[in-house]
């Protein structure tokens, strides 16, 4: 068995800039690969070749909104679960058929599984939870629910050099490659 194991993927001083402008600078106007070639100072087609190349290498999962949720009414929770080690990936694959699943780790200690999951109400939230404490294998359950939201952020800055990254789509959900 081996572990999930991650590829280093050299990135040009452009690269880091095009990929820092993606992350922090993405503006909402007609053309925005254009807004960010002005400011890098190169062509429009430049920022949509490489944005392109390191999007087919797998650095760039996707584009896209981040929106607050909870400004419209929805509830999120951190999750924890005990799960008998014969049942994993059916666990994991169970809870990742739920749509709310935004997150989900299998992680060493007592408590092996960890997801974040997001419903539109609490008795959605609270449904979501109960189905998933009722599948073979789970053997407890610690919902963490957030007392306070001090940090949200899923933006990484790029160190000069090498970037590091997980191989998106090589590996099952114990982490193991396939």
């Amino acid at each position: 068995m081996q572990l999930m194991g991650t590829e280093l993927l050299e990135l040009d001083e452009l690269d880091r800039r095009i990929l820092h402008a993606l992350q922090y600078d993405f503006a909402i106007v007609a053309r925005p690969y254009q807004a960010i070639a002005a400011k890098l100072d190169i062509t429009e087609e430049a920022v949509l070749e490489r944005a392109a190349e390191l999007n087919a290498k797998g650095l760039i999962r996707r584009l896209g909104a981040s929106i607050n949720s909870r400004r419209i009414g929805y509830c999120s929770i951190l999750v924890a679960l005990k799960v008998d080690d014969e049942f994993l990936t059916d666990v994991a694959d169970a809870i990742n058929g739920f749509s709310g699943v935004t997150h989900n780790y299998l992680r060493d200690g007592e408590y092996n599984m960890w997801f974040t999951v997001i419903a539109p109400n609490q008795e959605s939230l609270d449904r979501t939870l109960n189905s998933i404490a009722d599948l073979a294998g789970v053997e407890e359950i610690l919902p963490l629910p957030a007392k306070q939201v001090f940090k949200v952020s899923v933006k990484f800055p790029i160190p000069a050099g090498v970037s590091q990254y997980d191989r998106i789509g090589t590996h099952n959900h114990q982490g193991i490659a396939e």
